[in-house]
Parts: structure tokens; C-alpha cells; sequence
């Protein structure tokens, strides 16, 4: 909980709201930040993760990802926010592919994808840093802040997944 004044710090801002999913809040305040940090200590395997900076110790973003179910068991969904003093030093891209790696070599899953929106240069940028690969345009597929959005799709797919 040392965490919730740095992630409200760097969460709170318009500029990294506006390209993530409606379920994570604008204006951020310490309960949400409180409720993420909750839920990254309580999962058993861990799926949600605060990212935190070598520098400054401080907690400066999260990322975490969804499992899907019955054919999809073997494949997640990943998501990540990074505050914008972070931005541009390689920071997301590295944990991204520590996640990746960690769920492929712990959680035995087959393919890790993500769906940002089509014209978010940085985060696209961010995927192909960590090996994700495009699979294609989801045309008009969500609706942020009242106006339809195309959605990007990337994925990477573990090289080494064997079934149990």
C-alpha cells in the first residue's frame, strides 16, 4: 500500500486514461489506486502487476492480463498503463516481456495478445518492442469517450508450449 500516492500520482491524468479500457477510472484516487494494490497482493498465481522504477522505487504504472476459458485456457490478454514521466525510457516494453515470459514459463500459456487502440502509436510501438506481431484491425469495435475506435490486435505466441 506504500504505492497508492505514487500510482495516483502518475494515474491520474487524462493523457493515460484516455487510451485504456472505461473500467480503469479518471479522475484516479487513492481507493482505486488502494483497490488495485489489493487485488495485485491477493492473486494466487499473481495476474496484475504494478510496475515499478529502479531509479526511484516508485510505483509508476501496472499491467497485468486476463485468461481466457474453455478452448481459449491457453491464451490471456494483456494490459498496461504507464504514467507519462515513464514514458519513452523503455520501461513498458520491459515489463511486458517480463510478464510474457512469466506467463509462458510459469503459467503454461500458449499466446499472449493485446487489443490497443489502432491509432496508439506508443503503446503498438511498446507490443513490437516485446516481439508481439500484428494480426490485424478490428474496424470500429469499441466506443471510447462517445466516439467508435479501431482496435489493433497483436499477439505472441510461445515458441517452446507443449499441451500437459
Amino acid at each position: 500500500m506504500r504505492d497508492a500516492d505514487a500510482l495516483v500520482r502518475h494515474a491520474n491524468d487524462a493523457e493515460v486514461a484516455k487510451q485504456l479500457r472505461d473500467r480503469f477510472p479518471h479522475p484516479y484516487r487513492r481507493e482505486d489506486a488502494r483497490a488495485f494494490l489489493s487485488v495485485v497482493s491477493a492473486a494466487a498465481p499473481p495476474t496484475n502487476f504494478a510496475i515499478v522504477t529502479l531509479d526511484s522505487g516508485d510505483a509508476c504504472g501496472g499491467l497485468g492480463f486476463v485468461r481466457g476459458s474453455d478452448i481459449e485456457r491457453f491464451s490471456a490478454e494483456v494490459g498496461y498503463w504507464l504514467g507519462q514521466a515513464c514514458w519513452g525510457r523503455g520501461i513498458g516494453t520491459e515489463a511486458l516481456r517480463i510478464i510474457t515470459d512469466y506467463a509462458f514459463d510459469h503459467l503454461g500459456l500458449l499466446r499472449v495478445f493485446a487489443v490497443p487502440f489502432a491509432d496508439n502509436r506508443r503503446s503498438i510501438r511498446v507490443l513490437e518492442k516485446a516481439g508481439f506481431e500484428p494480426e490485424g484491425i478490428l474496424r470500429a469495435s469499441c466506443v471510447k469517450f462517445g466516439q467508435p475506435r479501431d482496435q489493433a490486435m497483436y499477439a505472441r505466441v510461445n515458441p517452446h508450449w507443449r499441451a500437459l
